[in-house]
Protein backbone atom coordinates (compact mmCIF):
# COMPACT_ATOMS: atom_id res chain seq x y z
CA UNK A 1 0.00 0.00 0.00
CA UNK A 2 2.81 2.23 0.73
CA UNK A 3 4.29 1.44 -2.06
CA UNK A 4 1.63 2.37 -4.17
CA UNK A 5 1.00 5.82 -2.19
CA UNK A 6 4.64 6.53 -3.09
CA UNK A 7 4.51 5.83 -6.58
CA UNK A 8 1.53 8.09 -7.37
CA UNK A 9 2.93 10.90 -5.33
CA UNK A 10 6.11 10.92 -7.87
CA UNK A 11 3.87 11.02 -10.95
CA UNK A 12 1.96 13.54 -9.39
CA UNK A 13 4.92 15.69 -8.50
CA UNK A 14 6.47 14.53 -11.98
CA UNK A 15 3.18 15.84 -13.93
CA UNK A 16 2.93 19.19 -11.60
CA UNK A 17 7.00 20.27 -12.24
CA UNK A 18 6.36 19.36 -16.24
CA UNK A 19 3.24 21.62 -15.87
CA UNK A 20 5.02 24.54 -14.29
CA UNK A 21 8.24 24.09 -16.45
CA UNK A 22 5.84 24.30 -19.64
CA UNK A 23 7.38 21.33 -21.45
CA UNK A 24 5.35 19.06 -23.60
CA UNK A 25 4.98 15.56 -23.35
CA UNK A 26 4.92 13.40 -25.98
CA UNK A 27 3.16 10.42 -25.79
CA UNK A 28 4.62 7.43 -28.40
CA UNK A 29 2.02 8.18 -30.88
CA UNK A 30 3.01 11.76 -31.05
CA UNK A 31 6.48 10.76 -31.10
CA UNK A 32 6.33 8.62 -34.18
CA UNK A 33 4.52 11.28 -36.02
CA UNK A 34 7.27 13.91 -35.35
CA UNK A 35 10.15 11.75 -36.23
CA UNK A 36 8.49 10.45 -39.33
CA UNK A 37 8.15 14.37 -40.22
CA UNK A 38 12.04 14.30 -40.84
CA UNK A 39 12.54 16.64 -43.88
CA UNK A 40 16.76 16.10 -43.70
CA UNK A 41 18.82 13.64 -44.45
CA UNK A 42 18.17 10.44 -46.50
CA UNK A 43 14.70 8.95 -46.45
CA UNK A 44 13.68 6.04 -47.58
CA UNK A 45 10.17 5.61 -49.61
CA UNK A 46 8.50 1.92 -50.97
CA UNK A 47 6.86 1.51 -53.84
CA UNK A 48 4.39 -0.70 -51.43
CA UNK A 49 4.80 -2.35 -48.47
CA UNK A 50 3.40 -5.93 -48.76
CA UNK A 51 3.68 -8.27 -51.74
CA UNK A 52 1.20 -10.55 -52.67
CA UNK A 53 1.79 -13.58 -54.52
CA UNK A 54 -1.96 -14.61 -54.33
CA UNK A 55 -2.33 -18.59 -55.61
CA UNK A 56 1.27 -19.52 -56.61
CA UNK A 57 2.33 -23.08 -58.13
CA UNK A 58 5.14 -25.00 -55.92
CA UNK A 59 8.12 -24.69 -57.53
CA UNK A 60 7.42 -21.32 -59.59
CA UNK A 61 9.51 -18.30 -59.07
CA UNK A 62 8.54 -16.73 -56.01
CA UNK A 63 10.60 -13.38 -57.03
CA UNK A 64 9.49 -9.85 -56.33
CA UNK A 65 10.48 -6.33 -56.38
CA UNK A 66 10.29 -3.20 -53.86
CA UNK A 67 11.43 -0.17 -55.86
CA UNK A 68 13.07 1.51 -53.19
CA UNK A 69 13.53 5.78 -53.73
CA UNK A 70 15.65 8.09 -51.93
CA UNK A 71 13.30 11.52 -51.16
CA UNK A 72 15.71 13.06 -48.91
CA UNK A 73 18.88 15.41 -49.73
CA UNK A 74 21.49 13.39 -48.77
CA UNK A 75 22.64 9.73 -49.71
CA UNK A 76 20.63 6.50 -49.03
CA UNK A 77 22.56 3.61 -47.58
CA UNK A 78 21.28 0.81 -47.18
CA UNK A 79 23.22 -1.63 -44.49
CA UNK A 80 20.98 -4.89 -44.74
CA UNK A 81 17.73 -6.31 -45.55
CA UNK A 82 16.90 -9.57 -43.80
CA UNK A 83 14.02 -12.10 -44.11
CA UNK A 84 12.31 -13.85 -41.23
CA UNK A 85 13.03 -17.10 -42.24
CA UNK A 86 15.94 -19.09 -44.38
CA UNK A 87 13.58 -19.79 -46.75
CA UNK A 88 13.02 -15.55 -48.04
CA UNK A 89 16.02 -14.55 -49.16
CA UNK A 90 16.59 -11.05 -50.29
CA UNK A 91 18.91 -8.86 -52.28
CA UNK A 92 19.64 -5.42 -51.43
CA UNK A 93 21.87 -2.50 -53.42
CA UNK A 94 25.64 -2.47 -52.44
CA UNK A 95 25.83 1.18 -53.89
CA UNK A 96 24.27 4.50 -51.71
CA UNK A 97 21.36 5.83 -53.38
CA UNK A 98 21.64 9.47 -54.30
CA UNK A 99 19.10 11.84 -53.18
CA UNK A 100 15.83 11.23 -55.74
CA UNK A 101 17.32 8.11 -56.88
CA UNK A 102 15.59 4.57 -57.04
CA UNK A 103 16.73 1.14 -56.60
CA UNK A 104 15.30 -2.42 -56.14
CA UNK A 105 15.24 -4.34 -53.59
CA UNK A 106 15.06 -8.34 -55.06
CA UNK A 107 12.96 -10.69 -52.30
CA UNK A 108 12.83 -14.56 -52.90
CA UNK A 109 10.71 -16.95 -51.55
CA UNK A 110 11.32 -20.81 -51.49
CA UNK A 111 7.95 -22.34 -53.24
CA UNK A 112 8.75 -25.87 -52.28
CA UNK A 113 7.15 -25.15 -49.08
CA UNK A 114 3.69 -25.74 -49.85
CA UNK A 115 0.96 -23.48 -47.64
CA UNK A 116 0.40 -20.01 -46.43
CA UNK A 117 3.54 -17.48 -47.13
CA UNK A 118 3.48 -14.54 -44.46
CA UNK A 119 6.91 -13.49 -44.32
CA UNK A 120 8.86 -10.38 -43.89
CA UNK A 121 12.23 -8.73 -44.91
CA UNK A 122 13.49 -6.08 -42.31
CA UNK A 123 15.75 -2.80 -44.01
CA UNK A 124 17.91 -1.46 -42.23
CA UNK A 125 19.36 1.95 -43.65
CA UNK A 126 20.43 5.36 -42.67
CA UNK A 127 16.78 7.01 -43.31
CA UNK A 128 15.96 9.04 -41.01
CA UNK A 129 11.95 8.62 -41.38
CA UNK A 130 12.36 4.74 -40.70
CA UNK A 131 16.11 3.66 -40.03
CA UNK A 132 14.26 0.29 -39.78
CA UNK A 133 11.62 -0.57 -42.18
CA UNK A 134 9.69 -3.58 -42.75
CA UNK A 135 8.17 -5.26 -45.76
CA UNK A 136 5.97 -8.02 -46.12
CA UNK A 137 4.97 -10.98 -48.87
CA UNK A 138 1.84 -12.90 -48.44
CA UNK A 139 -0.12 -15.89 -50.60
CA UNK A 140 -0.14 -19.70 -50.92
CA UNK A 141 1.77 -22.00 -52.20
CA UNK A 142 -0.63 -24.40 -53.85
CA UNK A 143 0.55 -28.14 -55.02
CA UNK A 144 0.89 -29.08 -58.79
CA UNK A 145 -2.34 -31.25 -58.20
CA UNK A 146 -4.87 -28.75 -56.85
CA UNK A 147 -4.11 -26.86 -59.80
CA UNK A 148 -5.12 -29.38 -62.35
CA UNK A 149 -8.11 -29.94 -59.57
CA UNK A 150 -9.06 -26.20 -59.73
CA UNK A 151 -8.71 -25.87 -63.13
CA UNK A 152 -11.41 -28.84 -63.86
CA UNK A 153 -13.71 -27.23 -61.39
CA UNK A 154 -13.35 -23.81 -63.15
CA UNK A 155 -14.75 -25.54 -66.86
Amino acid sequence: MKTRVFFFAVMIATMAYLNASGKQVYFSSQVSENFLLQTDGAIITLDKEVHDFGNIKAGANGECIFKVTNTGNEPLIISFCKGSCSCTVSSCPKEPIAPGASANISITYNTQHIGPINKSVTINSNATNYPSKTVFIKGNVISPANTETEGEQNN
